[in-house]
């Protein structure tokens, strides 16, 4: 294995990449074979102008139709695609595509929350009423997978996660809802959205319970890849980092044992101006898609072992007006680089 001096990491969903006539939710056709020509092709220039170590990849339903894509951009024999073994593409997975020569071991992929997880309360005070959140698993599996840049470097955890989206839940087949759906058609949007963001908070706390394990009380590498559909300073957000201290001195340094960095705010702090998203959902524009990284990433942590180079972000795309029928995809694609540069005592 050679001593890489750079490493870099990608997020990309798919926008329900699937072979073409295969269905997708209730859409039983599908893509036509001219609309998942034009996916393959588009999704294969990006992958191939990105030129991205480790990719993690969200909304695929087949694994047959991302190696379509790899063949297209002539990287096949470069990558070692992680799709869970016998998914028949009735749903959609994380999934990931990483240079071969630094995988390390299999990758698993974890649909439980960890069974401590608990979300049960009686209150702080005694006029708060009690709180009990009964969700035990993730809507998407997370898929989790490790590599090693360096032969005798250490090696990275690697996470790929999309999160509950906010979309509002369909409720109308409650029978809660059945029973009263004069009334509750009126009301469907607002309980929906609460229902989904409440889903995506369990989620993101089930995520973060992993991400301590992981990272507590050692110096592991971890990366989180991933459609986490929240902004960067939600609360969901702000659960799965742990909101660490961003010091702003060059001369300062710091890190935190298990919190996460935002590669969108570490690139923010050396540019003039925001212009960070991933996202356009009626005009307003979102940055849902992230790279997270541990203190191992972070310029000005004690216990630096990459630091940061800079982050693309590809989302000119994002202004098209169908992208069904152009092969591209309806988030941006975010790529971060890091170079190998300890930090010194």
């Amino acid at each position: 294995m050679a001593r890489r001096t750079r490493v870099s990491f990608a997020s990309f969903n798919l926008y329900n990449l699937n072979l073409p006539g295969q269905g997708i939710y209730s859409d039983r056709d599908g893509w036509s074979e001219a609309e998942f020509a034009a996916k393959r092709d588009w999704s294969a220039r990006m992958v191939r102008e990105l030129d991205a170590d480790v990719w993690g990849f969200q909304e695929l339903w087949s694994g047959d139709a991302l190696a379509a894509v790899f063949d297209a951009a002539g990287l096949a024999d470069d990558y070692r695609l992680l799709v869970p073994a016998g998914h028949r593409g009735t749903s959609i997975v994380c999934a990931a595509a990483v240079r071969k020569e630094i995988l390390v071991g299999d990758a698993e992929w974890i649909s439980d929350f960890p069974p401590e997880f608990v979300l049960d309360s009686g209150g702080d005070d005694p006029q708060t009423p009690d709180i009990a959140v009964r969700v035990r698993g993730f809507s998407r599996p997370l898929l989790r997978f490790h590599v090693r840049p360096r032969s005798r470097g250490k090696v990275i955890t690697v996470y790929v996660a999309h999160l509950k989206s906010k979309s509002p839940s369909r409720l109308y087949r409650e029978d809660w809802y059945k029973a009263r759906p004069d009334f509750y058609q009126d009301h469907a949007i607002a309980l929906g959205s609460a229902v989904a963001t409440i889903r995506r908070t369990a989620e993101a706390a089930a995520l973060r319970m992993m991400l301590t394990a992981d990272m507590k009380g050692n110096d592991t590498p971890l990366v989180v890849l991933g459609d986490l559909n929240d902004a960067t300073h939600s609360n969901t957000l702000n659960i799965v980092t742990g909101q660490p201290n961003y010091l702003m001195s060059g001369l300062d340094r710091g890190g935190s044992d298990d919190a996460l960095y935002t590669v969108g705010m570490l690139q923010q702090y050396r540019s003039f101006r925001d212009v960070y998203y991933t996202h356009i959902h009626q005009n307003v524009r979102e940055s849902l898609d992230h790279i997270l990284v541990s203190q191992e990433f972070y310029d000005n942590s004690r216990r630096r072992l990459w630091a940061f180079k800079g982050m693309d972000l590809f989302n000119d795309h994002l202004n098209t007006d169908d992208h069904k029928a152009d092969g591209t995809g309806d988030h941006g694609i975010a790529r971060a680089v890091f170079e190998y540069r300890p930090a010194k005592d």
